[in-house]
This record gives structure tokens, C-alpha cells and sequence, in this order.
């Protein structure tokens, strides 16, 4: 691998061990701060990995995302989706509203509904227990997906019961899956400045953990490329990585890169925002490296990234490519620059292009369908 290209020794021993077992803190670190010819040997060792933790195969589900309110109290500096409930642009969906959403990605065939929204402030468990039955009532074989653990823990709140009480309520109502979002960046320092309404770290990984033992698996995210240090991204890692070994309980990672032109931080002034695309590339490599199979499916955000860019991220260590999404309001109003739809056609073409072989899977990666045109 290094024949023909100047490597240091450093980075020579790095990933050589990273073959034989997860790299450390330090050597993350490490990792992410390599420049020039040196990134090429670490995609080549990250794609390496992948391929001998889970092969060739590249996953994507059939799903339909249900954005159910735009409306949001916590109102964070990185998001451009969230209104005031006096917003001329603000809506809550009601129950009609919801089952047009569904029935439109029912028909394109969606194996799962991403049930998410914006942090309503008097929302109750009550309510979104509704939700869920309303739509397993309808499609009782689709998958759901939903909620996050800031908008779990407010509603836990207002309805005056424990957390793990409420997880209980929702699995029992139909709550499949949980998506990892709220997690940002999980340092306190980060969230004070981008999000300082939403959960603490360490309320973040309690809401997991509770989730989690209710038997309800589901998302490890990061959102970066907004306010914080390389050290706090591979610090978010080794968090999730710990959460893992202890619980066993996500089912996929996925990196979401900042989308900055539309969010208010970037509006009142701030600068330097966005990861650059080695960044991009470097977080995957050393994710997969940190990672191996202690969390052995990592996830390309292509409404993020944009369709070339997601394909060739698939040869820094990660092996899905998401979800056709169905419209995602969220990303829409961030800037998505492939726009916020994909065919099943349209993602096997990025997979088929690389000699890999494309899989349509559910939401815990527990069952594959082949592809069939």
C-alpha cells in the first residue's frame, strides 16, 4: 500500500494495528489531522476494513420520512426547519395530513416510516403514542422510526413520568426503531453553543441506554462541521463506541456533514463553517477504524452530501447509503443538493458503478430483499 507513496512511520503503524483491532483515542486524533498523500493510504485501509467486516454488500432501505410539525421551542443555531408556532410558514399535521404522507410512501413501497418533527414544548408521551398507533393501525407492517431523545425526555416531562416508562408506552404503541438525532456533537462545550435546549451529553446517553434496555435499538449520528475541535468529533466516536460495548444497541452510524448556507448561526455572521471534503473523507476512514464491528454499519447521509459525493465516500469505510427518504423537509430547508428523493433505480446505480452489490434492507438490519427491476 505505501510503496509509492511518502508515509510516516506513524501512520505506517497505525493502520497496519488497525487490522488487527480498533484504534485508539490518540490515534483517531491522529488520523484526522493528516494531510496531502497521506489520506489515500488511510481510505485504502478504512475500505479494507469494511470490506472484510461486512463485505460487499451496500445497503439502502425503502423509506418515507413523515416531518409530522415544523414547529420547534429548542430553535437551534445549526437549524434552518424549526419555526415559531406564530410563523406564517409553521404547521403541525393532523391526522389526515399524516396518513396522505404515509400512503404516498406506502405505494413506493416503503418498508419504514421516519416519524420525526420538530421539539413541540406541551408535546406528551400521550401524544405521540397517537402517532404510532395511527399509523400501525394503517400499515401495521411498516417499521417506525422515531422521535428523538430530546423530544422523548421533554414529553416524559409533561407527562409526569419516568423515561423508561415512557419508552415502554411507545414500544408497546407501535415505536420500533429510535434515530440517534439530538446527539450533534456530544460535548457539552459544542452544545451550549449550537443547541443548549436540546439534552445534555450525558442526559443524551442516558436517553439511549433507557431506550436501549426497553429493547428498542436504533441510530448513532454526529452532525459536525459547525463549531467544534477535530478532538470533539473523535471524542463523540469514543463515546458511541463505549455506549456500544455496553448496550449492543445501534444498528448503523451515520456522519451528517453541516449544511451551513441556511442556518442561523451562519445568517448572523458566523464564519468558517462546513467540513471540506477530506474532512468528510477522514471521519468515515477513522470511524470505521475506531469502530471495526463494534458498530459494523456505517451510513453515507447522500441528501447531505449529494449523490457523487456520497458514492465515493463508500470507499472510506462506509457500506450504506441510507434511505430513499421520500422528502425530508429538515434537509430540504438546509440546502440538500441532490434534492430529497431517490429511487431504489437511482441508488443501485451508484452502487453498481463501484463492482459492489447493492441491498435493500429494514431498519435493523435484520432482514435483505433482493432488487428487482
Amino acid at each position: 500500500m505505501y510503496d509509492r507513496i511518502n508515509v510516516a512511520s506513524k501512520t505506517k503503524k497505525i493502520l497496519d494495528s488497525a487490522f488487527d483491532e480498533p484504534i485508539s483515542v490518540e490515534d483517531g486524533n491522529y488520523l484526522m489531522n493528516l494531510k496531502g498523500s497521506e489520506i489515500y493510504p488511510l481510505l485504502a485501509a478504512a475500505d479494507a476494513v469494511r470490506e472484510e467486516i461486512v463485505g460487499d454488500k451496500v445497503t439502502f432501505i425503502n423509506n418515507c420520512n413523515i416531518n409530522f410539525t415544523n414547529i420547534c421551542h429548542v430553535r437551534c443555531g445549526f437549524c434552518a426547519f424549526g419555526k415559531d408556532p406564530d410563523d406564517p410558514e409553521a404547521y403541525l399535521l393532523d391526522d389526515e395530513g399524516i396518513l396522505n404522507k404515509a400512503e404516498g410512501g406506502y405505494r413506493d413501497g416503503a418498508r419504514e416510516f421516519t416519524l420525526m418533527g420538530g421539539v413541540l414544548e406541551d408535546a406528551t408521551i400521550e401524544y405521540y403514542e397517537h402517532l404510532l398507533k395511527l399509523l400501525k393501525s394503517h400499515y401495521p407492517k411498516v417499521e417506525i422510526h422515531g422521535f428523538s431523545p430530546t423530544m422523548i425526555r421533554d414529553a416524559a416531562l409533561n407527562s409526569e413520568i419516568p423515561v423508561d416508562e415512557a419508552f415502554k408506552i411507545l414500544k408497546k404503541a407501535g415505536l420500533d426503531t429510535l434515530p440517534g438525532t439530538a446527539a450533534e456533537i456530544l460535548t457539552d462545550r459544542s452544545r451550549e453553543i449550537i443547541c443548549p435546549k436540546k439534552v445534555t451529553t450525558q442526559e443524551w446517553i442516558d436517553v439511549i441506554k433507557i431506550a436501549q434496555k426497553a429493547g428498542i435499538t436504533g441510530s448513532a449520528t454526529m452532525m459536525y462541521g459547525h463549531v467544534e475541535t477535530m478532538e470533539e468529533r473523535v471524542e463523540h466516536l469514543d463515546i458511541l463506541r463505549q455506549i456500544q460495548l455496553d448496550t449492543g444497541g445501534f444498528n448503523e452510524f451515520i456522519p451528517m456533514t453541516f449544511m451551513h448556507e441556511h442556518s442561523p448561526i451562519f445568517l448572523e455572521g458566523q464564519r468558517d463553517l462546513g467540513a471540506t471534503g477530506t474532512q468528510d473523507l477522514k471521519l468515515y476512514a477513522v470511524a470505521r477504524l475506531m469502530f471495526r464491528d463494534i458498530i459494523p454499519n456505517i451510513q453515507v447521509s447522500w441528501v447531505k452530501m449529494g449523490f457523487r459525493f456520497a458514492q465515493v465516500s463508500l470507499l472510506a469505510g462506509a457500506n450504506d447509503l441510507g434511505g430513499t427518504l421520500g422528502g425530508d423537509e429538515l434537509s430540504e430547508a438546509s440546502g440538500a443538493p441532490d434534492g430529497v428523493n431517490a429511487s431504489i433505480r437511482d441508488l443501485t446505480k451508484l452502487v453498481n458503478d463501484l463492482g459492489r452489490d447493492p441491498i435493500e434492507r429494514n431498519s435493523t438490519y435484520t432482514e435483505f430483499y433482493p432488487i428487482e427491476f
